[in-house]
């Protein structure tokens, strides 16, 4: 019975608690929702309390009938004009012949070197000597049994002729002729195995020569005489009549670039441009950079090298009768965005208006006005900060 009561009392206390939480929850939300309320109505008010000052003291410059208040701003005449936006990015030269050069077998303790870095090499040049002795004594073991083979076979050739003519005339036995035709088929068998056996022992001999497979320079030569050659890197051949520019793109302009598309590449250090065009567009998006690669055809130039950073700015939308402003006189609110723009009223004074605006694409100092000005007005391009609806401006001018 005691175990019961207790049970009760302490779950009717944790009822009692966990409805405090919830009022105190329930009335913590509706202070804030009352505190936001009350803030929004504050703010309208102020708001109000705003245009009617600006609108009183547009009044009282007014009615001053002088321009000695006027705020001093410059002004521009907005005009229509060629609009271009590109994607601008950070790329690499890389060449389109690049060959690092390894041998054709597993390699070799290196005898001569013919090259040097910097050397100009041909296609098909030597440019190293793997020890070859084994390699000799393979091709000398297996002449000699060449050579040992074709003597046999000549032997084989004339016994079986003999004995086919003595067979002819009745002399011996068939099965001598079939004996000795058989030694010389083997034979000639046996001299075909040893021809292709040279073959492979000159192909493996040559194996030991290491010859370039592309035109270039040779842009590393890390092995010297007496070390190992076995290819990874150690000699690298480039050729840099062929370039091209690799970029990657972030994966959110992937609707925006594909094969064909224009593109400006900048060499900021010589002060160099060049114009192309996209040849080859990834198809996989890259997991660290979020990215696809794109690579563009560049022409020879002795200030591009491989691995140099270049920009590059791809061509992805452009007008060729935009309304364009500076970026830096767009202002905006909660709900718009707007310039100001200087009008002449029919007294002579000169007032601020403010045009609300649609916006397009933003490329640099300059941003294209889709909606809101039509041309020929007069933007105020400087002194537009803090200015508000109908105040009397004047330019330097006046």
């Amino acid at each position: 019975m005691k175990q019961f009561l207790t049970l009760l009392i302490t779950s009717s206390l944790l009822f009692v608690s966990c409805g405090r939480s919830d009022k105190k929850e329930s009335a913590s939300l509706s202070e804030k929702k009352a505190m936001l309320q009350k803030l929004k109505a504050q703010k309208a008010e102020t708001d109000v309390q705003i245009r009617k000052l600006q609108d009183e003291i547009s009044q009282l410059e007014g009615a001053s009938g002088s321009s000695a208040n006027a705020k001093l701003v410059a002004v521009s005449t907005v005009m229509s004009q060629a609009f271009n936006h590109s994607i601008d990015l950070r790329g690499r030269v890389d060449a389109e012949n690049i060959s690092y050069v390894s041998p054709r077998g597993m390699g070799g303790q290196v005898k001569d070197i013919f090259i040097k870095e910097g050397d100009v090499v041909r296609k098909g040049q030597l440019l190293l000597k793997l020890d070859d002795a084994i390699m000799r004594q393979s091709v000398t073991a297996a002449r000699q049994q060449l050579e040992g083979l074709k003597t046999q076979l000549g032997l084989a050739k004339t016994v079986y002729e003999k004995q086919n003519n003595l067979w002819q005339k009745g002399i011996g036995s068939e099965i001598q002729v079939i004996t000795a035709r058989t030694n010389m088929e083997t034979l000639q068998n046996q001299l075909t195995s040893a021809e292709e056996q040279v073959k492979v022992a000159m192909e493996q001999l040559n194996t030991t020569s290491v010859y370039s497979d592309v035109d270039g320079v040779a842009e590393t030569v890390m092995v010297k005489r007496g070390e190992l050659f076995a290819g990874m890197g150690q000699i690298k051949i480039v050729n840099t009549n062929q370039l091209k520019v690799v970029a990657i793109v972030p994966e959110n302009y992937i609707s925006r670039v594909k094969k064909g598309t224009q593109v400006m590449i900048e060499i900021p250090e010589a002060g160099q441009s060049f114009r192309s065009t996209i040849n080859l567009v990834g198809q996989t998006i890259e997991n660290t950079q979020r990215g696809f690669m794109i690579e563009a055809s560049l022409p020879a130039s002795g200030m591009l090298k491989p691995n140099q950073t270049v920009v590059v700015k791809i061509a992805d939308y452009s007008a060729s009768n935009a309304i364009v402003i500076p970026v830096n006189t767009l202002q905006s609110d909660e709900q718009n965005k707007y310039v100001y723009v200087m009008e002449k009223k029919s007294d002579g004074k000169n007032i601020a208006t403010r045009k609300t605006i649609q916006i397009g694409e933003i490329y640099g100092d300059q941003v294209e006005v889709k909606s809101g000005l039509t041309g020929g007005e007069q933007l105020i391009t400087a002194g537009y900060q803090n200015l508000y609806e109908g105040q009397v401006v004047s330019t330097s001018s006046n």
